[in-house]
């Protein structure tokens, strides 16, 4: 995926228009609220059960042994839900991430995304990504679990009301790190930066 390329005249091409302007339909009788859980396939239920709490923060809700699931199952928690993640042992090798490109994580404050990225290279994690992203404009730091599925830690997505439309990509800041990311924001997130007490130093 190329880096900091941001092009208007391939966005603004019919092709793409009409996919960004497919519509659910007006009777849909339900309304989705959020993802619940995602259900990872892993090599070592322990050594992922570990990562997950001890470099993630989750805990554990429930745990199938393998007279239940083969392979064996935990639950784990972030939230006051059950769980939000599930993790199924017995999986042959690493994750090829050709299904699931990642999994991301909101946290409340821009220095926990900071603190995030100084706690992963304290654990050894491998480090994909950290700075901002295009479309969105979330800060972020993407990483690897032990088998090898991409994580995301973010905070400041842009929120994007029913009837709004999303930020122009004219707008969008992509940055390498999240000191970059800080002191380069897009309109609106420098707002927030500056109630986090971040005052971008290039900004007025």
């Amino acid at each position: 995926m190329p880096r900091g390329v941001v092009d208007i005249e391939g966005i603004a091409s019919p092709e793409v228009q009409k996919l960004k302007n497919v519509q659910p339909p007006a009777d849909l009788p339900f309304e989705l609220k959020k993802l619940g859980h995602m259900v990872l396939m892993v090599k070592d239920i322990k050594r992922s059960i570990d990562f997950y709490t001890q470099v993630m923060g989750m805990r554990v809700s429930d745990i199938y042994p393998e007279t239940m699931m083969k392979g064996g199952m935990a639950f784990l928690r972030f939230n006051n839900d059950h769980h939000g993640i599930g993790l199924v042992g017995g999986m042959a090798a690493d994750s090829a991430n050709k299904e699931l490109h990642h999994l991301a994580f909101e946290v409340d404050t821009v220095d926990e995304v900071l603190r995030a990225r100084d706690h992963l290279h304290r654990h050894k994690v491998k480090v994909d990504f950290e700075g901002r992203r295009r479309a969105g404009a979330q800060i972020a730091v993407e990483f690897r679990d032990p088998d090898n599925h991409v994580l995301e830690i973010f905070w400041g997505l842009d929120k994007v009301g029913a009837k709004e439309t999303a930020r122009p990509p004219e707008e969008w800041r992509e940055e390498f790190s999240i000191e970059d990311a800080i002191d380069n924001p897009p309109p609106g997130q420098d707002e927030m930066l500056r109630r986090e007490g971040h005052v971008p130093r290039k900004s007025s």
